[in-house]
């Protein structure tokens, strides 16, 4: 294993080279022939935007290709009536298979992060397009027509996922998901008066339930794909890792808005419990991603609502940050020595050598 870094196990995986079992047997033999694992920073969540300029170069020219060819058709979200239903489902279905043709290349050749992300987004407007124009063939109106958008997208971007696994795609599906609920939710009948509706709990309407129910459904669909790969080797845990940026802060900004807004003691101190529950639950899952994400919003509330004593309160919050990802290998370590046995427990990300499980063939 000299010289042979984690990384490279990993795009062995990702090439087909070796299978997920094999990396896995030898990293812990690796980790068996350096004793114990003091030093776990191998283990750190896999996130990557570009490899270099040359990615960033390349999305450069994509999007100068697809604003110009969005320009040149008159495609749009928002308007059709100037090309009419005809032209925009013709041009937005070739505008999806032209994107689905690059990814075939930028993608599952040459195996590049960025244009993979550009891509998806791409062919998530142009599914997003393609449902407008079927929208307004079958003379919706607007709000419906937004939803069947919304609705199309989302399952065309499951396609798109499943023939091309790029992980950022699964953050575009669970928008997506977002978008649809909320619509049909509108179409029936309620509709919000104020953004806050969507996290407030004490709120009018069932916005704010449910963002927290589809909040934990995309938690436990994070939860499956980080369980089925808990070496993080494969694209699977990347894939967890966004639906975990999505469905964080679903959760948490619907618990701290509520709390805040409620104003009274009790609601503070339980919103203290609440985020030493976040923090604790993120570290045992070892995903700083579901951390970040929720705490970014308290930061924001806190600036908003508590106004001048925020500082300090932010000031500390920053403080046990640090602390957090400067000793969090450790941390963790410790809390799930501590912690008694747990269904999944052994799935999760190992936190030491007797942990280490081979993950089945």
């Amino acid at each position: 294993m000299s010289g042979v870094t984690r990384d490279d196990i990993r795009a062995a995986v990702g090439a087909g080279m070796i299978t997920e079992a094999q990396a896995a047997s030898l990293l812990a033999l690796s980790d068996n022939r350096r004793g114990l694992r003091q030093h776990l920073s191998g283990l750190d969540e896999p996130f990557e935007l570009f490899r270099g300029f040359n990615e960033i170069f390349i999305v450069v020219g994509l999007s100068i290709l697809y604003m110009g060819w969005l320009g040149l058709t008159g495609l749009s979200l928002f308007e059709i009536t100037n090309i009419g239903y005809v032209a925009t489902l013709t041009y937005a279905a070739l505008s999806a298979g032209a994107v689905a043709l690059l990814a075939r290349y930028f993608t599952l050749k040459r195996r590049m992060v960025a244009p993979s992300i550009a891509l998806a987004i791409f062919f998530a407007i142009s599914s997003g397009q393609f449902g407008m124009g079927l929208g307004w063939m079958l003379r919706t109106d607007l709000p419906a027509t937004l939803t069947l958008s919304a609705g199309v997208a989302t399952l065309l971007l499951c396609a798109y996922y499943w023939i091309f696994r790029v992980p950022f795609a699964m953050a575009l599906i669970a928008c997506g998901v977002f978008a649809t609920s909320f619509g049909l939710v509108t179409l029936g009948g309620s509709i919000p008066t104020d953004p806050r509706d969507l996290f407030l709990l004490t709120a009018e309407g069932p916005f704010a339930v449910l963002t927290m129910v589809l909040g934990l459904v995309g938690l436990v669909v994070a939860m499956g794909f980080d369980m089925s790969d808990p070496h993080r080797l494969t694209r699977r845990a990347a894939s967890g890792f966004w639906l975990h940026v999505i469905a964080a802060p679903a959760i948490v900004n619907t618990v701290a808005l509520t709390l805040f807004d409620t104003g009274t003691l009790p609601a503070q101190l339980i919103l203290i419990a609440f985020v030493l529950a976040i923090a604790l639950f993120a570290i045992t899952i070892d995903r700083r991603s579901f951390l970040v994400s929720g705490v970014g919003y308290i930061v924001a509330l806190a600036l908003t609502v508590m106004e001048g004593a925020a500082f300090l309160s932010i000031l500390m919050l920053g403080f046990v940050l640090v602390i957090l990802g400067a000793q969090w290998e450790v941390i963790r370590r410790t809390i799930m020595n501590t912690l008694p046995g747990f269904p999944g427990k052994t799935r999760l990300p190992p936190w030491d050598m007797l942990t280490a499980e081979e993950p089945a063939p």
